[in-house]
């Protein structure tokens, strides 16, 4: 844990109560701060007070007595209207912090790696987290991947912290500095809490405000949007830029073509022979994570081991099993249609069942209509099911269910039934969970739990 000391003798309000405003609170009181800790919610308040937290009222708070207020990244501060009490406490000439602010001031001699983007982020922090290991580098990995920012060990100047970003995260740090940023790409999500697209790369591009010449961003020019962050940055040099593409071959900087990665124009390694890193999609994970570790002075031989001694992330393409001729895919992760979209580009080759459904995010799945031919039959369940259905009509066979759990059996009956030698039960909902589920990781597991349950003859 992270003790934060210099917020000793503050009153610090901490609204939000989940895995990263709990672990705040503690990380502050062990610091001798005077915490005042609140969530809105009853039964996540209950549950704080379990593990010994004591609860202040916030809405009856007097705000000119509170010197910080530490907010949870999922609670509005702006768009589209802001938490009250956020109004509040702004009022009072308190701006909202993240926990990730903090363990940037606290532990100030350590290398930061932050990486964000729509798509790709956490394996992208996990791999470049793994590798360091690998290397016997001092590391922590977290953020908004695993395990709260104050939750981490504490880390000296030889230490660096691998952090995974949203844009959330990075809209309440405004003083946080990386020395490495990675950013993968930007596509639509998350608008209603930016006020629209703009608002959103706005949020994304705070990753490099506080970043210097001596400091290195790497940057994906494949996507349309993070090109032009790029090439705004090669004319202001504000901080050093280090391009990367899997679609272009860079004179200068990370490439890679048909499955072979070069720096510089010189061929490093095939990226086929990972297969816990498959399809395209990944090998711009493997370029960023790549160009990050070379700019803090690991070397392609150190990069490549540990590349190749990487597990893989549960929940993101995860071969859960397989039975009979089936195998079951979780790739629970994929909350948009562009993650899908990743999943369905590694096996559009293969007989496909897709469960599709919870929550829509803003154009549902349109964006995935050239997949539709390589979609065999979708299983659609949660609140997108209905508007999934009429997307599909007409192009792909479908089946409405009112569960996750009726999808999954639905989907391994038919997929067992059929005459084909080898097929694909792909859980990538292209929704958010919080329809059925917390979070994804949930959904994830509970889909395991599906599989394994499944009476299999």
């Amino acid at each position: 844990m992270i003790t934060p000391k210099s917020f000793q003798n503050k009153t610090v309000a901490v609204l939000g109560l989940g895995r990263s405003g709990l672990s705040t609170t503690k990380a502050l009181l062990s610091a001798g701060a005077h915490v005042l800790a609140w969530d809105d919610t009853e039964k996540v308040r209950l549950e704080a007070e379990k593990q010994g937290v004591s609860l202040t009222n916030l809405h009856a708070a007097d705000w000119k007595t509170v010197d910080s207020l530490v907010l949870s990244p999922g609670i509005p501060h702006h768009f589209p209207t802001p938490h009250p009490l956020v109004s509040q406490a702004k009022e009072a000439g308190i701006h909202p912090i993240s926990d990730l602010e903090i363990l940037g001031l606290t532990q100030r001699d350590a290398t930061y790696i932050a990486v964000t983007g729509t798509n790709g982020k956490s394996t992208t922090t996990a791999l470049i987290g793994h590798i360091l290991k690998e290397n016997k580098v001092p590391t922590e990995i977290g953020g908004n991947i695993g395990i709260p920012a104050l939750d981490l060990a504490p880390l000296e100047k030889n230490g660096i912290y691998v952090l995974e970003l949203s844009s959330y995260q990075l809209e309440l740090s405004p003083h946080f500095h990386p020395s490495v940023s990675v950013l993968l790409n930007i596509t639509p999500d998350h608008l209603d809490r930016h006020g629209g697209m703009e608002g959103y790369i706005a949020a994304k591009q705070l990753i490099y405000k506080n970043s210097s010449a001596e400091d290195t961003i790497v940057v994906s020019l494949d996507d349309p949007h993070c090109k032009k962050i790029y090439e705004a940055l090669e004319i202001s040099r504000q901080v050093t830029t280090l391009p990367i593409s899997i679609a272009t071959f860079l004179l200068k900087g990370i490439s890679v073509q048909k499955g072979m990665l070069f720096e510089n124009q010189i061929p490093i390694i095939d990226l086929h022979k990972f297969e816990k890193l498959k399809g395209t999609h990944n090998w711009q994970n493997i370029a960023a994570a790549y160009g990050a570790l070379r700019a803090v002075g690991l070397t392609p031989e150190q990069i490549i081991t540990g590349i190749d001694t990487f597990p893989g992330l549960a929940h993101r393409q995860q071969v859960i099993g397989r039975y009979k001729n089936v195998i079951f895919v979780n790739d629970s992760k994929g909350t948009n249609a562009e993650a899908t979209s990743k999943a369905l580009e590694c096996y559009k080759e293969m007989p496909l069942y897709i469960l599709l459904g919870g929550r829509s995010k803003e154009g549902g799945i349109s964006s995935l209509r050239s997949y539709f031919p390589f979609m065999t039959h979708a299983f659609l369940y949660g609140e997108a099911a209905q508007d999934f259905g009429n997307t599909l009509e007409g192009h792909v066979s479908y089946t409405q269910c009112a569960t996750l759990k009726t999808a999954t059996s639905k989907a391994a009956e038919l997929a067992f039934s059929s005459e084909h030698s080898e097929a694909v039960v792909l859980l990538s909902p292209a929704c958010s969970s919080f329809d059925q589920f917390q979070d994804f990781e949930e959904r994830g597991l509970a889909f395991c739990e599906y599989v394994k349950g499944l009476e299999i003859s």
